[in-house]
């Protein structure tokens, strides 16, 4: 990077890249204030800020996980998008289905779901996804992700707390973050606006897979 950070920028950014390695996705102001031992979340945001005038990374207005790394190299997480530069450059891609609206019922995988396969750099995400999910609507809005985004995604039948995954509810297919205590199952949005959804032991439940991160598919504002 040409422009010198400070050691604490320093710290700020080795932590949103741990933690996109590490979940996928990039951490809150207030997880950042809460690692770093900063009063309040404004605190984070004032170096979140100095991290973007420095090119450092780009910040998504409203979102709390809105944060998203600029540096060239493999991080695991959020990347360019598909229209920029660091995905036309040549590599040899890794082929993943991308998948729009999911009929009620029928397989996520289904050939009448796939839109079209699209060309990864293999080394994008630090999880090989499955295949990439088209996002709808705005309920995980605060963790970065917004209506249009590609959110890759590994298949897999179980998840641990805190993961953001895609769950099929009945003959719905949804992403929400997996909350499970005992027998209890909830599937947490991240937007106020709308309510968690709890699953009950009638429910025909299934976990689609666990979010390894996200392409952004529009330009951000």
């Amino acid at each position: 990077m040409a422009v010198k950070l400070t050691a604490r920028q320093q710290q700020i950014l080795d932590l949103i890249r741990s933690e996109i390695i590490r979940t996928g996705f990039p951490p809150t102001r207030a997880e950042i204030a809460s690692v770093l031992g900063f009063r309040s979340p404004n605190a984070a945001e004032d170096h979140l800020k100095a991290l973007a005038r420095k090119g450092a990374i780009e910040l998504t207005p409203g979102a709390s996980r809105g944060i998203r790394l600029t540096e060239t190299g493999p991080v695991g997480g959020l990347a360019a998008d598909l229209g920029g530069s660091s995905l036309s450059r040549a590599f040899a891609p890794l082929l993943v289905p991308l998948v729009g609206r999911v009929a009620a019922g029928s397989p996520i995988l289904a050939a009448e779901h796939v839109e079209r396969e699209v060309g990864i750099e293999p080394s994008l995400f630090t999880q090989t996804p499955d295949y990439l999910l088209r996002v709808r609507g705005l309920s995980m809005r605060d963790a970065g992700i917004l209506d249009g985004d590609l959110l890759a995604v590994r298949k897999s039948p179980e998840a641990r707390n805190g993961q953001i995954v895609v769950a099929r509810l009945g003959d719905e297919v949804t992403v929400k973050r997996f909350s499970r205590h005992g027998r209890h199952i909830q599937l947490l949005p991240e937007n106020p606006d709308f309510e968690p959804i709890n699953v009950s032991s009638d429910d025909e439940f299934s976990l689609e897979g666990i979010a390894v991160g996200l392409i952004r598919s529009t330009p951000l504002q």
